[in-house]
């Protein structure tokens, strides 16, 4: 099966893209800023986790949010070998 549209690794984000996962909805029982951190982790790199952060911080959420176990973003990301760069940002 071919692939429908070929990922762009160096493609610049705007802002308003940024922004826009400020707006994810989480499932039920989940923290809502929990989920929006960790997709945004999930799908940014570093310098645009660093944007989406700023962000994240003026809208009054919770960096330190915990999902179901009890684990916050820099818990998660502490356990992965090439993410330094995003524990730093959440450290600061």
């Amino acid at each position: 099966m071919a692939v429908s549209q070929p990922a762009n690794f160096n493609e610049t984000w705007s802002d308003k893209r940024i922004e826009s996962f400020l707006a994810f909805q989480p499932p039920a029982g989940e923290s809502a800023d929990f989920h929006t951190l960790y997709n945004a982790y999930k799908h940014m790199r570093d310098s645009d986790f660093s944007i989406f952060l700023e962000h994240f911080k003026a809208a009054g959420r919770d960096i330190h949010a915990l999902n179901g176990w009890g684990l916050s973003l820099l818990d998660i990301v502490k356990t992965h070998a090439q993410s330094q760069a995003f524990a730093d940002l959440l450290s600061a």
